[in-house]
C-alpha cells in the first residue's frame, strides 16, 4: 500500500528549536531549529520509506475558530524571535528538497493535515502524521497513524487505534469530547471548570460523548453534576474548537506530494551558507553510497577466526567490544579486509591471543570505537597496540566536545546511517560504520587542525591513563574504618542536637519535612519556594546559618556526605589489596580537563579539615614507599599572562612575585610590603574571578562586600591590567565571528550562544569563551607533561609509578632511593611541557599519605 507522511511543521519546528541547543553560523544566523527539523524528518523518512510527503504550516494568527471564541489561543506566548527567524529558511530548504508545503489562510496546520489524510483514505493511501499535538489523535483510523514527538528530537510514540484504546480507553472521535470536557490550556480552550482528564475520561467511558452526557446531565449528583450542568455551553463550544476541520478548501495533486530527489545544487548552497556541515556530509554520503548493503558473518569458535586469519593478508583491522544491555548480548566485533565479523564475548581470551600479533604490528592499521577500552583490554593480555589510527570516541569528542560522540552518533551525522541498538545486525552495522568513519573522520580532524592534538596527545594519553588506572592507589582501610566510626558518632550527636532544637524527630534527609520544621514550626523567613514546598538548598541554608539549628543541619550534611560519598565509597570500591582503581575520563569535559569516576577523585575536598582527613587515607601500596605530589602553581593565571601578553602580569611571574599580593598592590594602590591579609584575599578572588568572567554581583557575594566596592575592584584591576581587558574583549569579538575558541594545543570548543539575543545565554557564552582557552590550555599542558613523564619512567625502567591526576596535580608512588631523581625528572617535565612567556612553576611535596606531606 502507498504511504504518505504529513508533518505538522510548526509543531516539529518548535520541538527542534527547544530540543537542540541554540546554534548559529559564523554570521550569527540561527540554525538549530532548521538542523533539528531536517535531521528528524530525514530520519523518519528513512524508517518509514513513504511514497508521498508534505509539511503543513500555520500562516494566520487569526483562524475561523477565533470567530467562535475570541480568546482562542489567547494565553499562548508569541514565537521566540530566534525561531521566527528560522521559519523562512526552513521553508526554503524544504522547497529545495522538493517537499510539498501546504498552507491556507484562516486555517491551522491541523485542519490541513486532517483534510489531506481524509483524501488519502479515499484513495486507499496509508497516512502517518508526525506531530507533537495530541489533537491529531482524532484523525487515527485503520489507514492513519499518529507519531507523537517526545523528548528531544529523536523519540516518537506511535499511536494507532490499539494504542489509543489502551492509553485512553477511547476511540478517535472521542478526543474532541475529551477536550470539550477537560479543555486544553495550551490552546486556551476552557472546557468545563473543575473537570480534569481523569474525570473526563471516566464520564466518556460511561456516556460516550458530550451530547449523550448532557442528555443525562440531570442524573449526575453532587458537585460534579453542578459543574457539568453549569459548563454546558462551554463544553459544546470547547468540543467544537477542538474538532479538526477536514474540509479545508486547499487544492493539491498527489503527484505534487510524491517524494522526489532534491534540487541538489540549491540544497548544497543553502547547507554551506548556513554551515550545516552534518547535513551536507549526510547528503554527500547518501549520494556516494546509495544504501550500502550491511552484512557480516558470525563466527562460532576461535578456529573459524584462525582459518580466516591464515587465509587473509590483514592490513587493516577493526575491533569493538560491546557490553550486555537490554537490547543485545555482548559481542566482539571485527572488521577484516572489507568484511564484518562477530563473536561471542566468551571467546575473548582466544580472540586476543589470535589477534595479538596484528595489534602489535606497526604495519597493521587499527581502528575501534573506544581507544581507552581497547587499551584496557589489551593491557590485561600484555598486548601493546602500536598503530591505532582511529577511534570514534576520542575523534568525535575533539570534533564536537559537547555533543554525543559515539560511533552511532557519528554514523548518523556523517554517513546518514542509523544503527538501531536492538537490531540483530547491530555489531555488523557498527563495524561497517567504523570502517567508513575511519576513512573520513581523520580528514575532518585535519581540516580543523585537530590532527596533531589527536595523534600526538590524546591517543597516546589514553595508554598512559590505562597504566595509571591499573597502578591504582592504596587506601588505609584501618584508618578509614576508624574515621567511619567517628563520623557515625558525630552525625548521631548532631542529629540529637537538631531534634532538640526542632522539638521533635523528623527525617533529616527529607527536604519537605525539613522545610516544614524550619519555615512553619520555627517561623524562619522563607527564602525560596519550589513546586513541592520550601527550598532547603545549601544556598538557602547559608543565608540562615545564624540560626543554631541551621548551622547544625549544614554540619550534618557535610559529615553525612563525607561518610557516604568518600569514606564508605572508598571502602566499597577498594579491591582485595585495598587499592582504588579510578576510571579517568578523557571525553567528558568540554575544556579538555580529565575527570574521574568510581571514585570521583577530582571532587575530594581540599580546603576543609574533613577533606584533608580523606586525603590522609591515601597511602603507598608498597611498605616503605613514599607519595610524591607535584602541583602546578597558579597555572591558569600564568596562561592568562601568556595569552593576554599583559606586561604587568607577565613581570609578576618572571620576577617570582606573590601574584595575589602584587594584584592587591595594583588594585588598592599600596606598596606590596603594606598589603594586608584581607587585601590579598580580596585580590586573589579578583584574579580567579577574572578567569571565570565573574561579575561585580558574584564578587560582592563571594567577598561579602557591596556591589559598588566589587565593581571598583574589577575596574581598578582592568585599569592596571588593561591588556587583559583587551584580550577578553578581543576573544569575545573573535568568537562571535568564528563560533569557537581554541586552546594552546588547538583544542576547539564551540560556543553556541555567543550571538544569542537572550542576555543570560549570551553572557554565559561570553564567560565560557574567555575561560575555555585558559582552563583548556592548562589541561593541555598537564597532559603534555604526563606523556613525557610516562615515557621517561618506562625508558629508564624506574620502579616509581604515576598513579593519580587531580586537576593541576600529579601524584606518584616511589621508592625512597628514587626520590631525588624522580623529583628532578617530574619537575623538569612539568616546567618544560610548553614554552610560555612566563615560567611554569611546580610545588613539590613528599609524604607517606596525601595529607601529611612536606615540601621537597
Amino acid at each position: 500500500m502507498d504511504k504518505l507522511i504529513i508533518i505538522d511543521g510548526n509543531s516539529l519546528a518548535n520541538r527542534a528549536f527547544y530540543g537542540v541547543p541554540l546554534l548559529t553560523n559564523s554570521k550569527g544566523v540561527y540554525t538549530n531549529a532548521v538542523y533539528g527539523f531536517i535531521n528528524m524528518m530525514l530520519g523518519f523518512f528513512k524508517k518509514q520509506e513513504p511514497m508521498y510527503a508534505a509539511v503543513a504550516f500555520d500562516v494566520s494568527k487569526k483562524v475561523f475558530r477565533h470567530e467562535k471564541y475570541a480568546d482562542y489561543k489567547g494565553t499562548r506566548k508569541g514565537m521566540p524571535e530566534e525561531l521566527a527567524e528560522q521559519m523562512p529558511i526552513l521553508k526554503e530548504i524544504l522547497r529545495s528538497m522538493n517537499i510539498a508545503i501546504l498552507e491556507k489562510e484562516g486555517y491551522e496546520a491541523d485542519d490541513i493535515i486532517g483534510t489531506v489524510v481524509k483524501k488519502a483514505e479515499e484513495n486507499n493511501i496509508a497516512s502517518i502524521i508526525l506531530t507533537g499535538d495530541k489533537d491529531s489523535l482524532q484523525l487515527i483510523s485503520e489507514l492513519t497513524e499518529v507519531y507523537l514527538t517526545k523528548k528531544g528530537i529523536s523519540q516518537t510514540q506511535k499511536m494507532d487505534l490499539a494504542a489509543l484504546a489502551e492509553e485512553y480507553g477511547l476511540n478517535p472521535a472521542q478526543i474532541c469530547d475529551l477536550k470539550g470536557l477537560m479543555g486544553d490550556s495550551s490552546d486556551n480552550i476552557p472546557g468545563v471548570v473543575g473537570v480534569g482528564e481523569k474525570t473526563a475520561l471516566k464520564l466518556l467511558r460511561e456516556y460516550h460523548d458530550v451530547e449523550n452526557l448532557y442528555a443525562h446531565a440531570e442524573e449526575l449528583g453532587g458537585k460534579l453534576g453542578e459543574k457539568i450542568r453549569a459548563g454546558r455551553e462551554s463544553a459544546y463550544m470547547s468540543k467544537e474548537l477542538a474538532t479538526i476541520h477536514c474540509a479545508v478548501p486547499i487544492e493539491f495533486a498527489w503527484e505534487d506530494l510524491l517524494l522526489k530527489s532534491p534540487e541538489r545544487e540549491k540544497l548544497v548552497t543553502l547547507y554551506k551558507e548556513l554551515e550545516l556541515n552534518n547535513l551536507l556530509k549526510a547528503l554527500q554520503a547518501e549520494e556516494s553510497q546509495q544504501k550500502k548493503e550491511i552484512s557480516g558473518e558470525s563466527l562460532f569458535d576461535s578456529k573459524a577466526l584462525a582459518d580466516i586469519l591464515e587465509k587473509t593478508e590483514i592490513n587493516k583491522l577493526g575491533i569493538a567490544l560491546t557490553e550486555n544491555s537490554k537490547e543485545r548480548t555482548a559481542k566482539i566485533g571485527l572488521y577484516l579486509n572489507g568484511k564484518a565479523y562477530a563473536m561471542d564475548i566468551a571467546a575473548l581470551d582466544e580472540v586476543m591471543e589470535l589477534l595479538s600479533g596484528y595489534l602489535e604490528d606497526e604495519a597493521t592499521a587499527i581502528f575501534c570505537d573506544d581507544a581507552k577500552k581497547l587499551y584496557n583490554v589489551c593491557y590485561k593480555y600484555g598486548i601493546e597496540v602500536n598503530n591505532l589510527l582511529y577511534d570514534s570516541e576520542l575523534a568525535g569528542y575533539l570534533l564536537e566536545p559537547e555533543k554525543e560522540h559515539t560511533a552511532l552518533k557519528q554514523a548518523e551525522d556523517y554517513l546518514n546511517i542509523e544503527i538501531a541498538e536492538n537490531d540483530e545486525g547491530y555489531i555488523f552495522a557498527l563495524m561497517e560504520a567504523l570502517a567508513l568513519l575511519s576513512e573520513i573522520v581523520p580528514q575532518k580532524l585535519a581540516e580543523q587542525e585537530l590532527d596533531k592534538l589527536y595523534y600526538e596527545l590524546e591517543l597516546p594519553l589514553a595508554k598512559v591513563l590505562v597504566r595509571m588506572e591499573h597502578n591504582g592507589v592504596k587506601i588505609n582501610r584501618e584508618y578509614l574504618n576508624n574515621l567511619n566510626a567517628e563520623l557515625t558518632e558525630r552525625i548521631a550527636q548532631i542529629t540529637d542536637k537538631i531534634y532538640t532544637e526542632a522539638g521533635e524527630e523528623f527525617n533529616l534527609n527529607s527536604p519537605k519535612q525539613l522545610g516544614v520544621i524550619l519555615f512553619e514550626k520555627l517561623g524562619m523567613p522563607v527564602i525560596k519556594k519550589t513546586k513541592t514546598g520550601y527550598s532547603t538548598s545549601a544556598e538557602v541554608l547559608e543565608q540562615l546559618k545564624d540560626y543554631a539549628i541551621v548551622e547544625n543541619i549544614l554540619a550534618y550534611r557535610q559529615l553525612a556526605k563525607l561518610k557516604s560519598t568518600y569514606v564508605e565509597g572508598l571502602l566499597n570500591l577498594a579491591d582485595e589489596n585495598d587499592a582504588i582503581h579510578t576510571s579517568f575520563n578523557q571525553t567528558i569535559t568540554a575544556t579538555g580537563r580529565l575527570s574521574s569516576t568510581e571514585p570521583n577523585l577530582q571532587n575530594i575536598p581540599v580546603k576543609t579539615e574533613e577533606g584533608r582527613r580523606i586525603r590522609e587515607a591515601f597511602i603507598a601500596k608498597k611498605k616503605g614507599n613514599l607519595l610524591l605530589a607535584c602541583d602546578y602553581s597558579q597555572i591558569e593565571l600564568r596562561v592568562l599572562a601568556h595569552v593576554s601578553g599583559d606586561e604587568v602580569l607577565k613581570n609578576s611571574f618572571i620576577n617570582a612575585e606573590d601574584i595575589h599580593a602584587r594584584t592587591a598592590s595594583e588594585v588598592f594602590g599600596v606598596p606590596m610590603s603594606e598589603v594586608t591579609r584581607e587585601q590579598r584575599r580580596n585580590a586573589k578572588a579578583v584574579n580567579f574571578g577574572i578567569i571565570y568572567g565573574q561579575s561585580d554581583f558574584g564578587l560582592a557575594n563571594e567577598l561579602g562586600i557591596s556591589r559598588k566596592e566589587a565593581k571598583e575592584y574589577i575596574d581598578n584591576y582592568f585599569a592596571r591590567y588593561h591588556t587583559v581587558k583587551d584580550w577578553i574583549t578581543g576573544t569575545i569579538e573573535e568568537t562571535k565571528k568564528t563560533g569557537f575558541v581554541t586552546t594552546l594545543a588547538h583544542r576547539r570548543r564551540y560556543i553556541r550562544d555567543i550571538n544569542s539575543k537572550n542576555f543570560n545565554l549570551r553572557s554565559f557564552a561570553e564567560r565560557t569563551a574567555v575561560n575555555t582557552p585558559i582552563q583548556g590550555s592548562a589541561a593541555d599542558i598537564i597532559k603534555i607533561a604526563m606523556l613525557d613523564i610516562d615515557k621517561k619512567l618506562r625508558e629508564e625502567k624506574l620502579r616509581s609509578q604515576m598513579i593519580l591526576q587531580i586537576h593541576d596535580e600529579l601524584v606518584f608512588e616511589m621508592p625512597p632511593e628514587e626520590a631525588p631523581h624522580l623529583i628532578a625528572l617530574v619537575k623538569k617535565s612539568m616546567e618544560n611541557a610548553v614554552k610560555l612567556d612566563v615560567p611554569l612553576a611546580v610545588d613539590v611535596k613528599v609524604g607517606f599519605n596525601l595529607a601529611q606531606m612536606d615540601k621537597a
